[in-house]
């Protein structure tokens, strides 16, 4: 009887370990989620106008880089978060919405920190028509 108790202890501890190391392993590959609030200022907004250096349309949430050309001639990157691709889809989105080289205007709420970095709120081609449809139609969240 004590052999079985031996074994079953062991077989408990066994399982522990697997079941915290297969915790770890979980946390470390799932990508942590941030706050809007945290990193965006929901009370401003900017506007940037620029050539599409890179369009990912990817989980957790897409991300459009802008070249952009700043009024003293200086080049600057600019980077906006978009929805998930699921919720740009419904929005009218596809990965091939935009492209390397178009010329677009990006609106949204900016970083806090005051990098060049916003939430994409709308984005229009260089003549005007909408990507997809605004926020402001659709109807959803931030």
């Amino acid at each position: 009887m004590q052999d079985i108790n031996r074994l079953l202890s062991s077989c408990r501890h066994t399982l522990l370990r697997l079941l915290a190391l297969f915790g770890l392993l979980l946390a470390q590959s799932v990508p942590a989620h941030h706050s809007f609030a945290v990193f965006f200022d929901a009370d401003r907004t900017v506007s940037v106008t620029g050539t599409v250096a890179e369009f990912q349309f990817r989980n957790p949430h897409g991300v459009i880089r802008l070249d952009v050309v700043d009024k003293a001639g200086v080049k600057q990157v600019w980077k906006a978060e978009t929805n998930s691709p699921s919720i740009l889809e419904r929005r009218g989105w596809t990965k091939d919405s935009i492209k390397a080289g178009q010329v677009i205007t990006i609106e949204g709420w900016p970083a806090r920190d005051g990098s060049n970095y916003l939430r994409l709120r709308s984005a229009h081609h260089a003549d005007g028509k909408p990507v997809g449809v605004p926020l402001e139609s659709a109807g959803d969240q931030k």
